[in-house]
């Protein structure tokens, strides 16, 4: 396989006018160059439509709901790593980025789990919009080398496919009008944030940061108005999106 089949998927995802069709280009490209499982996933969304679905892709059976009931989020490397990665990257480096984590027995785990389903290697590349990481196109199954012109022409199909597949949705427009969070946080907000996202009250915050419990409800509702944000389990999980928290 060569950089001339993923230039003609750049070239075709204009050109299809059904999802059916444009899922059957990628099935097409994946399976030339051997990856047994391929993924567009778009991420958690303010208004709850969508949220960190898969619109197009084939992944092992069974493998998303054994991964939600033993909690691998909080430990899996690929997804820590998307949070703060701006460049696509390989399984296994991220991997390697989190060797010394503390939680690295359950990541082992996590990853035995997945060898056993077929996800052993592959590729993860972000992709961002105005409100920060808004997707991702994910590669996997045996271990297969991509060169970085082939990496670099992977990521622009990842992202042209993204949005193709969002206009035929009709909801492109909408995320591109959707509200623009400021992250930028004092070195106060950020320690509550941090601590809240750890599971604290406001009362176990006021304690370990030695300030009232009305001080830390005054800068917790200002964290939520800069994140356009519901209630606080919607601040920790746009503070997670956002790449803030990991």
């Amino acid at each position: 396989m060569n950089v001339h089949s993923i230039l003609q998927l750049l070239v075709l995802i204009n050109e299809t006018k059904t999802q059916a069709d444009l899922t059957a280009e990628l099935e097409t490209l994946m399976s030339g160059y051997g990856f047994d499982y391929h993924g567009v996933w778009i991420h958690d969304r303010s208004d709850k439509r969508l949220t960190n679905m898969m619109m197009v892709g084939r992944w092992p059976e069974g493998w998303r709901k054994h991964y939600k009931t033993k909690n691998y989020a909080s430990i899996d490397p690929l997804r820590r790593m998307l949070a703060r990665a701006q460049r696509p990257y390989r399984w296994r480096d991220a991997i390697q980025t989190f060797r010394d984590d503390p939680y690295r027995k359950r990541m082992m785990r996590l990853l035995q789990d997945a060898s056993k389903v077929g996800l052993i290697d592959g590729y993860v590349f972000p992709i961002y919009g105005k409100t920060g990481l808004i997707g991702q196109f994910n590669i996997g199954g045996r271990p297969i080398d991509l060169s970085p012109v082939e990496m670099s022409l992977l990521d622009a199909a990842g992202r042209k496919m993204f949005w193709r597949l969002l206009e035929m949705q009709g909801i492109a427009a909408d995320l591109e009008t959707s509200v623009v969070i400021d992250p930028e946080l004092t070195r106060r907000q950020m320690e509550v944030l941090k601590l809240l996202a750890e599971g604290m009250t406001s009362n176990e915050i006021a304690r370990e940061l030695q300030i009232s419990s009305h001080t830390v409800d005054w800068y917790i509702n200002v964290i939520q108005e800069k994140f356009h944000a519901r209630n606080r389990q919607h601040v920790i999980a746009t503070a997670f999106r956002l790449g803030l928290m990991t």
